[in-house]
């Protein structure tokens, strides 16, 4: 009779943990859902591609102030393997289980590579981690491609998306992300 009072008990506690969880995450949802406007929809026809489609995983999109600070907005701050396709007019991550996420190439302030994204670290630079402006607030979104060696080329070509007018922000994000 003990030992199922002390099953028991640890099933509530499991389940009382799940709970706050899932309290907590909503709770997020609905504070962003308020300070942050709609998402943009992908474009019928985006255009036509300036790089090969990379395969790989959406990581997440953060604030960019903080790159623990996951976006809950709707199904946003799910991870999902899927692909990124670059367009003339932004780019396109298509992910597989989860709505896409259009990035409008007016939209893009900078690219770079990082170690670090809605908490998951990787070694090395492995993610291309785009900053973008969605409303008033700046954000990182970030993907892990399944091939490295186009990385640097993806980031290049994210970077030279972005307005001749808006500051690059290269080095301002990436010591602030340092800082964290």
């Amino acid at each position: 009779m003990e030992r199922f009072l002390w099953v028991l008990g640890m099933a509530a506690l499991v389940a009382l943990v799940f709970f706050g969880m899932r309290r907590g995450w909503t709770g997020r949802a609905r504070r962003q859902a308020a300070e942050l406007p709609e998402f943009p929809a992908p474009p019928a026809e985006p255009g036509e591609e300036l790089l090969p489609a990379a395969t790989g995983m959406y990581v997440g999109t953060t604030k960019a102030t903080d790159w623990q600070d996951r976006i809950a907005v709707g199904d946003i701050g799910h991870r999902a393997n899927g692909t990124a396709h670059l367009h003339a007019a932004g780019l396109l991550l298509r992910r597989t289980g989860a709505s896409d996420v259009w990035i409008p190439a007016e939209s893009i302030v900078d690219s770079r590579l990082d170690h670090k994204l809605a908490n998951k670290v990787v070694p090395g630079a492995g993610l291309v981690v785009v900053t973008w402006r969605l409303g008033e607030q700046l954000l990182d979104t970030g993907f892990r491609g399944d091939d490295k060696t186009t990385q640097t080329e993806w980031v290049e070509a994210v970077r030279a998306l972005a307005p001749a007018d808006e500051p690059t922000q290269h080095e301002t994000a990436s010591s602030r992300q340092e800082d964290k």
